[in-house]
């Protein structure tokens, strides 16, 4: 298979290259040239915002499929769409289930309702709307029997520059009493960026077509699982505490955000979150590792590269301040430390 990667250098993309290699596919990277992409790759370097940013890739000769992870204006993926129009077998872009209507029910599948799409050759405005632009823009350009449209829900793994699983495993390696959100038993629903590759390039194989929420079968881990995952591979001095929602909640301290991963059972984020209808990718190869294998090996991971994970500047922080980590868990009878 020839594969070309618009991006292919951080999370889902360098996942997306990492596993071509390891098909003995040839690959090809297309990027700014910011990261250094994995050994073995072909690089071409472009800006897609520019006005002659594709002109390395208009050189260039046919693949038989596309991946394209971007998630900013719906232009850039139109504009590489149309050039790669009958050039490419396949077009597979890396969207979100963000583009559904908020707030979608418990369950809901690929034909749940969506936002009003960016037009497809639209600069940049809202995240859900840029994203089912682009995938406008795909399906306008490859048709619907020549694209595939991966919903990507929460994803975890190696290379994570979003700051939801390094905080955690960072947290931890503090060490002392952490504040851990309730109930332990909240079910999740999450894929592992190597898994979500690992499919993407089956449904190239299986020559797929159409939309498909990309995350675990709901309930695969739990906050439990992940959290204890943490502290087995963590080590330390670490120890949970257990902390009601309603008691996080009245502290001020939101979902999603300041407790990465978490949020409150029983509410409309959690059944849009982690409640997705994932039959389709199940049925078609998903298949999801261990939570414990997840943790591991962004763990050894994170410290390969000195502890500190890249974030990517158009994401928002994520994490808890210790004085409100401390705060809370000094109303609950313990003591936290503070340190940083």
């Amino acid at each position: 298979m020839r594969l070309l990667i618009l991006g292919g250098t951080e999370f889902a993309g360098r996942a997306v290259v990492e596993a071509a290699l390891g098909r003995g596919w040839e690959v090809t990277v297309f990027n700014r040239g910011r990261h250094e992409p994995p050994a073995g790759v072909r690089s071409l370097h472009g800006d897609r915002t520019s006005p002659d940013g594709l002109a390395a890739l208009a050189a260039e000769g046919d693949f038989d499929a596309v991946v394209d992870t971007w998630s900013a204006a719906p232009r850039a993926v139109r504009d590489s769409a149309r050039l790669l129009r009958g050039r490419a077998g396949r077009y597979v872009y890396v969207s979100s289930i963000s583009v559904y209507e908020w707030a979608p029910p418990a369950g809901f599948g690929e034909d749940a309702p969506v936002v009003t799409g960016a037009e497809p050759g639209a600069e940049q405005t809202e995240y859900a709307q840029d994203k089912l632009g682009a995938e406008l823009a795909v399906v306008e350009e490859f048709g619907d029997q020549d694209s595939v449209l991966v919903r990507a829900g929460l994803l975890l793994g190696p290379y994570e520059n979003v700051g939801r699983l390094p905080w955690w495993l960072g947290r931890i390696a503090r060490g002392g009493p952490v504040l851990a959100p309730g109930p332990r038993d909240l079910p999740l629903q999450y894929a592992d960026v190597r898994d979500l590759a690992e499919w993407t390039l089956g449904a190239v194989e299986q020559e797929l077509s159409g939309p498909y929420n990309l995350v675990s079968s709901q309930g695969h881990a739990t906050m439990g699982s992940l959290l204890d995952a943490c502290v087995a591979t963590v080590g330390g001095t670490a120890e949970l505490r257990w902390t009601e929602p309603e008691v996080i909640l009245d502290a001020g301290i939101e979902p999603w955000t300041q407790l990465p991963v978490w949020v409150p059972p029983g509410s409309d984020l959690h059944d849009a979150l982690h409640s997705a209808d994932v039959s389709r990718a199940l049925a078609t190869g998903l298949r999801c590792r261990p939570v414990e294998e997840t943790v591991a090996d962004t763990w050894r991971w994170l410290t390969d590269i000195g502890g500190t994970a890249p974030m990517r500047p158009d994401r928002t922080s994520k994490g808890l301040d210790p004085e409100v980590e401390a705060k809370v868990l000094a109303g609950l009878g313990g003591v936290a430390d503070t340190t940083s």
